[in-house]
């Protein structure tokens, strides 16, 4: 059996099976192979330019390297667990292609530093296309905003009604949120843009290397400094895997608003047919599994954190085989949360809004208990201490009468205090409530209106 170019000429015997199966890492990192050709190829160009293999040579290694990531693409590979990960299946390819000369293109680098600038390349990349599904997932928040700045609904505190808030300003909450996972994520870029190639194992080569060509080639903004830190540095990795990890709690919270808002007990919204699934035995469901599994996959997404942190921590420097092990927790973030947000972009384009619903569960409690207190402050000069007692024994006065605040007449209003006038009456509205609010950041018409305007133009 021919030994793979990984294996040290110091161990005379092949891997058992099952060192062979627990140190391939070829089924997960297979994924990288775009960035592992595109780093080889600049690695290459700049060996041509320091002089440290042939033009000949170095153009022969790239010809090859081009012709096996279209043969990838087309099917044409299949990789082998021998040899281990995407790195040394691509080199074993190039060797079959062109002969000996492939053995040249690992002068002056390590699969320590190529790894970690493969990795650094496909987060660049994907950073990026998360960038246009976030985006994109605001526009759909927007547009339905746009079109409930007048939507009248409950807004909560502990899961209980609280004061009457619109739609629209609801929403704009969550675009908050997304905004800033976009600006952590563009934060994680700008820290992760320095390269780490030329660093080789951990303490950089004697070979007259230009790393700032390679940098130049790939796109990054610098070398990085040192060469342990190089190789052993995951902290871009961990960055990423958190800023995916709190944007799917807020997906998941906003995912578990319309597990709420669809059930029998709110009936605000209505999923359509093809965002919902049916029961095995009870033909009367409708069931929003798609949000249920983003909430879900937000758990795998927190638990993955927890892994990479714990990879990394009882990890001497420089580089140890645990961390083959960042991949698979980086792919599985990203795939489950571009997933979510792709998802939940879609539920929340298409759900149908009960805006009746919405306006009868404000009606049917005491929401504006608030706003008749403030009346108080304002007009009769209480203390906000004072107006809270004597609204809280309205309140409860009108529990026990099954009715709500406004629904009250002015002489019930009077029992508790004489000096309310009929005034108090254009308040004492869900309507008029949200139209107080104009404080900055409140939930007026005007101000929704206005942060929609600025959303489009900070966001969009």
């Amino acid at each position: 059996m021919k030994k793979s170019p990984a294996r040290s000429s110091l161990l005379k015997k092949e891997p058992t099976s099952l060192l062979e199966k627990i140190n391939s890492s070829i089924d997960i990192d297979k994924r990288l192979f775009n960035e592992d050709i595109e780093g080889s190829v600049a690695h290459c160009q700049m060996l041509i330019k320091s002089k440290i293999v042939t033009k000949k040579e170095g153009n022969l290694i790239i010809k090859g390297l081009q012709q096996i990531k279209r043969d990838i693409k087309q099917n044409k590979i299949i990789f082998d667990i021998k040899y281990e990960d995407i790195h040394m299946n691509i080199e074993n390819i190039l060797t079959k292609k062109i002969g000996s000369i492939a053995g040249k293109l690992h002068t002056a680098r390590s699969r320590n530093d190529q790894v970690v600038t493969d990795l650094k390349l496909w987060i660049k990349k994907n950073i990026n296309f998360f960038e246009k599904e976030l985006k994109n997932f605001q526009k759909t928040l927007l547009k339905v905003a746009n079109k409930n700045i007048s939507t009248v609904m409950p807004g909560y505190t502990h899961m209980q009604v609280a004061q009457p808030v619109s739609l629209a300003h609801h929403l704009l909450a969550y675009i908050e949120m997304i905004g800033r996972d976009r600006s952590r994520l563009y934060d994680c870029l700008i820290r992760l843009n320095e390269n780490p190639l030329g660093a080789a194992a951990l303490a950089g080569t004697s070979f007259n290397i230009d790393r700032k060509l390679t940098t130049k080639l790939l796109g990054f903004k610098k070398p990085t400094a040192n060469s342990i830190d190089s190789v052993s540095d995951r902290d871009f990795v961990i960055e990423f895997i958190f800023c995916l990890t709190l944007l799917s709690v807020h997906l998941s919270r906003l995912s578990e608003e319309i597990v709420l808002w669809s059930s029998q007990h709110f009936q605000f919204i209505e999923l359509p047919d093809e965002l919902s699934t049916g029961s095995s035995i009870m033909p009367q469901k409708r069931n929003p599994d798609g949000v249920e599994l983003i909430r879900g996959k937000s758990a795998i997404a927190i638990s993955n954190l927890n892994s990479i942190l714990s990879l990394i921590k009882n990890m001497p420097l420089a580089y140890s085989k645990d961390l083959q092990e960042d991949k698979k927790l980086t792919f599985e973030t990203f795939d489950s949360i571009i997933l979510g947000v792709k998802v939940l972009n879609e539920t929340i384009g298409k759900m149908a809004i009960n805006k009746e619903n919405m306006l009868n569960m404000v009606n049917n409690s005491q929401a504006i208990a608030t706003d008749l207190a403030d009346w108080l402050v304002r007009e009769l000069n209480f203390s906000f201490r004072e107006s809270y007692k004597v609204t809280g024994n309205i309140v409860r006065y009108a529990s026990s009468k099954n009715k709500s605040i406004h629904k009250l007449k002015l002489n019930e209003l009077q029992k508790f205090e004489k000096k309310i006038t009929s005034k108090v009456f254009s308040i004492l509205s869900a309507q008029n409530s949200i139209k107080s609010k104009k404080s900055i950041g409140g939930t007026s018409p005007q101000n929704v209106k206005q942060a929609i305007k600025e959303a489009r133009k900070k966001y969009l």
